[in-house]
């Protein structure tokens, strides 16, 4: 890709049969796409309800489903280099049912209130690396979703956006499975959250082997995060069920936090099981006044020093055997 590659401005001129992604690609093998062009998805009619009053007494016109910019489905031993992709209606770049997937160099930028432009996006795919790229959106900069094994993600530069996020798995009672998880050298800055895991009440399944090292934060709102109580609406109903989640380590978190350093708020009936917290040194500040405790509820693991806020030294209970059991009942569906 040389040159600019320009999506339909206007909503109304977009095909009902197009609406799923923009540019797609299909059953491919072996298959690269580089150069230093750009992918313009002009989304800015899209994103209706953050922007002018004119527009948005357009947005009931604006259909439930907005068209992501590039999409791969089913194809494996993919590169993706170079080439930047901006303004994308929905989702920048999207990875699903695929495998053997290279991203380096890119550049993804979209305002800080476009609604649901997560930068890139991954289901049911595994055998994934992502690096060396900058990336600016008004969602999740990387989204890791069901399905995906053997992700490495490293050096990359996140903001704005909403962070690297595993989920929301598990919605509507669905099993969902992620596992070995390896994001490193990464810098956000005044991003939503920094590092996170987020499944909704009543899922099943497991997240395990994940690992969050060399993260490097400024001004964001809550550094780490994992969240079993995943709720995207006003109210969402309590349930007991819980995606099981084991073996995640962070490991030198640094910098700076606007609301809170930490919220680990993991299941009443399926605790959150071998936790790791390693040279975590979260400051708030200087530009914010109003700050929140580190919340910890019913995480289970060990910390090593240095801790910074010190209150993060009593976050994680002692690691006990049913604990552990727990989570491994929850394997076997993955």
């Amino acid at each position: 890709i040389d040159g600019t590659l320009l999506a339909p401005p206007k909503v109304g001129s977009w095909p009902k049969s197009s609406l799923f992604q923009w540019i797609n690609f299909k059953w491919l093998h072996n298959f690269t796409i580089q150069g230093n062009g750009i992918v313009d998805g002009q989304g800015f009619e899209w994103w209706g309800g953050s922007q002018s009053n004119s527009i948005q007494k357009k947005s009931k016109h604006i259909p439930e489903m907005k068209p992501t910019a590039l999409r791969f489905y089913a194809s494996y031993n993919v590169t993706v280099r170079d080439i930047k992709i901006n303004n994308s209606p929905l989702c920048h770049l999207k990875f699903d049912s695929s495998g053997g997937i290279k991203v380096k160099n890119i550049h993804i930028s979209s305002p800080e209130n476009s609604p649901n432009t997560d930068g890139i996006h991954l289901q049911n795919t595994k055998d994934v690396e992502i690096q060396h790229s900058d990336i600016a959106c008004g969602d999740d900069c990387v989204s890791i979703q069901t399905g995906c094994s053997n992700v490495h993600i490293h050096h990359i530069s996140c903001g704005p956006g909403h962070g690297i996020s595993l989920g929301g798995l598990g919605k509507d009672k669905s099993v969902a499975c992620v596992s070995d998880i390896v994001v490193e050298k990464i810098s956000l800055q005044n991003t939503l959250a920094g590092v996170r895991i987020k499944t909704w009440q009543g899922g099943i399944g497991s997240v395990k082997n994940v690992s969050f090292s060399s993260i490097q934060v400024w001004d964001v709102k809550v550094p780490i995060i994992i969240d079993q109580y995943y709720c995207d609406k006003h109210l969402c109903n309590n349930q007991t069920g819980a995606v099981a989640i084991s073996g995640v380590e962070f490991n030198q978190i640094i910098g700076t936090y606007s609301v809170q350093p930490i919220h680990l708020a993991c299941s009443n009936s399926v605790p959150c099981s071998d936790v790791d917290l390693i040279d975590i040194q979260l400051k708030p500040s200087s530009k914010y006044q109003s700050f929140q405790q580190a919340l910890c509820w019913n995480s289970y693991g060990k910390s090593q020093a240095p801790l910074v806020p010190s209150s993060i030294d009593y976050c994680l209970r002692r690691d006990s055997g049913s604990v552990k059991r727990i989570a491994r009942s929850h394997e076997h569906m993955c």
